[in-house]
């Protein structure tokens, strides 16, 4: 079940705003929030759903033994035993259910070895429940927080619906009082309403707008789009993507507020980034942040000798390719970002910092191409994009694409809107907007106009794929 499909936006949502607020105590309110997780979890992955309960169950106790081995400060080797043990019990749940079948299409390229794919269907949110149960385990060995001791709120926090499938990856640490302590009130859940309104927005109306462009000329013949058309295909993808993931961790933040939970932001106007080390502050920083503090720190960070520093740099940009999934493209992709960065702090750093436009340019022309390779199937699709968009293949027209159909009135719309949305220039005129008296009601008037709108559009059976639900 997505955010964005007419099940969750009519049945599950007021039927589970009704019972939450219906139940008076905060213990009663968690436990409505697990049953309904569960719910939504089982709505597309049933038999999955006692995978995740296990997982939830013995990363609890797990949790549990580790505080109690750890007297003060000190960390005793049974602590250190268990910790590891953790990690690789959840390692190779993902590592099974993820990349079995990678890895033994690696091994089948072996002369002589054959081995049968197993075909095992992804667990949904699998890669961004296991980061956040790992995250919440180190953090109780290093004392930054305390083992939760009630096994249905440590549920609540992982299983939470708002975030389970495609995250932000949140923290322990960041809802930790809030899980037993929170207030809710109107104002909080009207302000939670508006953002998931406009996550809505994002995703409905421009990512998949954006979607039905990039994936109508995608699918052409390369002498059929030509360079016109790939390069329309490029930089819509570049926006499905952004409003795809942005749009759906903008609902998950307006669904915690609304239940009284402050989520970290995960997005933060990437596009107009000035350097590619910029733009990996700015997107999916949930992400960014769980490699820097709980693999690139640990191993060692920058304050090592150039040499190991490169190495922590590749093994980190390595398992983030990896981390998107089990293929060739994605390894290709990660260690293409692994590199630009190295590159970037070694020899562009103060460079860069002296061309103040061509820098921009440079990180939204090296952001497109990492896109091209995430969205190509092979190394060969890779060359026959950039060829395309380079003219190998011919120019190609807009006058063609339009009267072709793969170019419609509301493509131009969202990508304009789009393009306008990405930059804080609209942040800034929603503020001054909603400063103006009486303007907030024309602003939230608005706000439930547009969520008519997605509603009506879902209802008409449009394009609705979600890139990240598959992660």
């Amino acid at each position: 079940m997505l955010f964005s499909s007419l099940p969750f936006m009519i049945f599950f949502l007021p039927l589970f705003f009704f019972v939450y607020f219906m139940a008076k105590k905060r213990s009663t309110r968690n436990i409505v929030m697990l049953i309904f997780s569960l719910f939504f979890y089982a709505w597309g992955e049933i038999y999955y759903v006692y995978l995740i309960i296990f997982s939830v169950a013995v990363n609890y106790f797990m949790a549990v033994m580790i505080d109690k081995s750890q007297p003060g400060d000190i960390k005793t080797r049974r602590g250190r035993r268990i910790l590891i043990i953790n990690i690789v019990f959840n390692l190779l749940i993902i590592g099974f259910f993820k990349y079995a079948d990678f890895l033994m299409s690696i091994i089948s390229q072996i002369p002589g070895v054959e081995l049968k794919s197993l075909n095992i269907p992804l667990p949904l949110g699998i890669s961004f429940f296991t980061f956040q149960i790992v995250s919440y385990v180190i953090d109780v060995y290093n004392k930054k927080v305390a083992s939760q001791k009630n096994l249905l709120f440590l549920g609540t926090y992982i299983i939470g619906f708002q975030h389970l499938v495609a995250g932000p990856i949140v923290r322990y640490e960041t809802i930790a009082y809030e899980l037993e302590n929170r207030t809710e009130n109107i104002r909080e859940i009207a302000d939670g309403l508006r953002r998931f309104t406009a996550g809505l927005a994002k995703k409905v109306l421009i990512a998949n707008n954006m979607a039905v462009l990039c994936d109508t000329i995608w699918a052409y013949e390369p002498s059929r789009s030509g360079a016109v058309g790939m390069w329309i295909a490029v930089v819509a993808y570049t926006m499905q993507i952004y409003y795809d993931f942005s749009g759906y961790s903008d609902m998950a933040i307006g669904l915690g507020k609304m239940m009284g939970f402050h989520y970290l932001e995960n997005f933060n106007y990437p596009y107009i980034s000035q350097s590619v080390t910029d733009f990996w502050r700015r997107w999916h920083i949930s992400l960014s942040t769980f490699f820097r503090d709980y693999i690139y720190i640990p191993m060692g960070g920058n304050r090592v000798k150039t040499s190991r520093w490169i190495l922590n740099m590749m093994t980190v940009w390595l398992l983030t390719g990896l981390w998107h999934g089990a293929a060739w493209t994605f390894i290709l992709w990660g260690v293409y970002y692994g590199v630009l960065l190295i590159i970037e702090k070694l020899l562009l750093q103060n460079t860069l910092v002296k061309i103040p436009v061509l820098r921009n340019i440079y990180a939204l022309a090296a952001i497109m191409f990492g896109w091209i390779i995430f969205r190509s199937d092979s190394a060969a699709q890779i060359g026959v994009v950039v060829k395309t968009m380079f003219g190998a293949y011919g120019s190609g027209s807009f006058i063609g694409l339009v009267s072709a159909g793969a170019v419609r009135p509301m493509s131009v719309i969202a990508g304009i809107a789009g393009i306008i949305y990405s930059m804080p220039a609209s942040r800034r005129l929603k503020d001054i907007f909603l400063r103006k008296p009486y303007l907030p009601y024309v602003y939230d008037a608005a706000a439930i106009a547009i969520m008519f709108l997605c509603i009506l559009t879902l209802a008409q059976g449009s394009y609705n794929p979600f890139i990240y639900f598959r992660f």
